[in-house]
């Protein structure tokens, strides 16, 4: 998974380096400085969208930060499930994680918004309601046929284990034949017994002692594995229980097993129909993941875009000229990052970024106990992490 981030900063105008286009002056001084190739610095285009009163944008968000942390959480698990399908392999996954046939690195480089389908004239509460539908519902459907497909795979692996473990716990309908039991009587019956190899002796020399009315040398070996030796043996059917209760003291394992043809035919099939199951709902998570990955990748981004429109909004003020950019930045790089972008914008945040007289950014002693709060949490400029699941 890769390691990487896009911080999408949105700035005024006039923050920007003097001289020439603005846009490219700020993209030219955030390579330059932040020690980043060019190709990583991209414009982030935002239209502008139908604003109104502040009380509403205050609203919005609120509720759009809420909405980016649920989002977030989607495409994790998202990213999570095509993973584990593919377990692990790298060059499968890449292949899977696709926006618009591109890799998520340069749909986000090369973002524009969607108009065609989430339309500017729209109010931002309907649009974000649009995003938060069709995200959330795929999300379900994911989760929920991933988790038919765990559930399959769960199966798969009893039935396979069924057939390749030892004769204590595997089927043993490959095993026996008819004639190792007692066919249609009314007082006997036949049991099996799964005996250690170390035990065989002993199980012999006192399997007839074990319950009254055990029918005597009933006992023959049908089939023996490194570690176990299967027995049958027969006896009357009232006093099977004790006989099991009894086995089961010597460390012996009594396999129930009634002889049906149509039984056995059922469990040859098993295996099969296991794992056509579980192949039929793996391509069915393989199918529906990446479709989801594209859209609820595209989905975020736009969410992202109309919150840093919000932001900046509330941030400068109208009218909503504002320059923004994408920056794709390594993990360990980022807080030399954050350092940097805060020691030239810092003025942006007023009071709660000051600068001592050494040109270092102090902390503003008149906020008290939101002064920590402002610490941790506020920037002095509009930006938002995207994460990576690639």
């Amino acid at each position: 998974m890769s390691n990487d981030l896009f911080y999408l900063i949105s700035l005024p105008q006039n923050a920007a380096p003097n001289g020439g286009d603005p846009e490219l002056q700020l993209e030219s001084w955030y390579a330059e400085n932040l020690n980043i190739s060019p190709s990583d610095v991209t414009p982030f285009n935002i239209p502008v969208f139908k604003i109104g009163t502040l009380d509403s944008l205050v609203q919005q968000s609120e509720e759009l930060a809420k909405l980016d942390g649920q989002f977030h959480g989607v495409v994790s698990k998202l990213s999570d499930i095509i993973d584990s399908v593919y377990e692990g392999n790298a060059a499968k996954i890449a292949s899977a994680k696709k926006v618009n046939g591109k890799s998520p690195e340069a749909y986000i480089k090369s973002f524009s918004w969607t108009s065609s389908k989430y339309r500017v004239d729209k109010s931002i509460p309907e649009l974000v309601d649009l995003l938060s539908k069709d995200t959330f519902s795929l999300d379900a459907e994911v989760r929920s046929t991933y988790a038919n497909y765990t559930a399959a795979k769960t199966n798969l692996t009893t039935v396979d284990r069924k057939q390749t473990g030892n004769l204590s716990v595997r089927s043993l309908h490959d095993v026996v034949k008819r004639e190792h039991f007692v066919q249609e009587s009314e007082y006997l019956t036949t049991i099996l017994i799964a005996v250690p190899k170390s035990q065989t002796k002993e199980f012999l020399s006192t399997y007839e002692t074990l319950t009254p009315m055990v029918v005597p040398r009933s006992a023959s070996l049908i089939a023996s594995d490194d570690e176990y030796a299967l027995f049958n043996t027969t006896l009357f059917k009232k006093y099977v229980n004790e006989f099991t209760l009894k086995a089961r003291e010597h460390k012996w394992t009594p396999r129930e097993f009634k002889y049906s043809e149509e039984f056995i035919a059922d469990l040859r099939q098993e295996l099969q129909k296991a794992t056509e199951q579980e192949r039929k709902l793996w391509g069915d998570v393989v199918r529906l993941s990446q479709a989801s990955y594209n859209d609820i990748i595209q989905n975020w981004t736009h969410l992202k875009a109309i919150h840093i429109f919000v932001e900046a909004v509330l941030r400068y003020g109208l009218p909503p000229n504002f320059i923004n950019t994408a920056i794709l930045v390594s993990q360990k790089h980022k807080k030399k990052v954050q350092d940097t972008l805060i020691a030239k914008f810092g003025y942006l945040g007023g009071n709660a970024f000051q600068k001592d007289k050494n040109g270092k950014l102090k902390a503003d002693t008149d906020l008290h106990e939101y002064g920590a709060i402002v610490d941790a949490e506020y920037k002095p400029f509009v930006y938002e992490e995207l994460e990576l699941f690639a």
